[in-house]
């Protein structure tokens, strides 16, 4: 098989089972948590760094919101177990400045993550191997998009970097922000990103206690907050008021 094959191979190979790279991800964020604990980090236990590293998921996570709020139906958010879907070709607001905005998103949510392991190899580790894992995808999927739209795909992509955003040259959204769409589809997001920030406080107060202790902190707070939402908003999510065109 052919390299360019090969890319699109394990690109649609990985987009499918996309859903398994946090798992392993957070077994291993988990275990050098853990390690830097026992050897007594001092950055796990300053709240200052706690809170840049939110700020960094929740970068990540305003990043998804903005790409999936201007978006048409049936193009950009979380795709079917069956493959790329695409009945219209992105080309304004967050898509003139980057090809793949719903990645940058997703980086910056795992960055904030891995920050918590205050382990600087770990990092650079982690975000080398999400290169390499999502540039199969990015590759797959431009070569869908390549196939379905031919010229227009090559038009709209020709000066477009493929992850790191340019500064200039923003194109105004074609239609305008539909926050339904962004209840609809991201509600998970901010759930999990406050339940993993909790979850390591958890892990990183046993460790220096000794015990299990179920403070009421302000990641707690934050997590059952979330929680509610997301709680709310799949009880609404098939309600009238939830329903638009995209």
């Amino acid at each position: 098989m052919a390299l360019q094959e090969e890319f699109q191979s394990q690109g649609n190979f990985l987009f499918k089972y996309r859903s398994f790279f946090p798992l392993l991800f957070l077994a291993v964020a988990g275990l050098v948590f853990y390690l830097e604990s026992c050897a007594e980090n001092e950055w796990l236990y300053c709240e200052q760094y706690w809170y840049v590293s939110l700020a960094v998921g929740l970068f990540g996570l305003l990043i998804r919101v903005l790409t999936v709020g201007f978006t048409p139906k049936n193009t950009s958010g979380r795709n079917t177990a069956e493959g790329q879907v695409a009945d219209e070709l992105n080309e304004t607001g967050i898509y003139s400045l980057v090809r793949h905005p719903l990645y940058v998103g997703n980086f910056f949510m795992w960055l904030g993550v891995a920050m918590l392991t205050a382990n600087l190899w770990f990092i650079v580790a982690f975000t080398l191997t999400y290169w390499v894992y999502y540039e199969r995808i990015m590759y797959a999927e431009e070569a869908f998009l390549r196939g379905k739209f031919e010229a227009k795909y090559l038009q709209w992509a020709e000066g477009r970097p493929a992850f790191v955003p340019k500064l200039t040259g923003f194109v105004s959204p074609k239609y305008p922000f539909s926050l339904k769409k962004v209840l609809k589809k991201e509600k998970n997001g901010i759930a999990a990103l406050f339940g993993l920030f909790w979850i390591f406080d958890l892990i990183r107060n046993y460790i220096a206690e000794g015990h299990f202790e179920l403070k009421q902190n302000f990641w707690f707070w934050a997590f059952i907050g979330s929680v509610v939402i997301y709680i709310l908003l799949k009880a609404v999510k098939n309600a009238s008021f939830m329903q638009d065109g995209r």
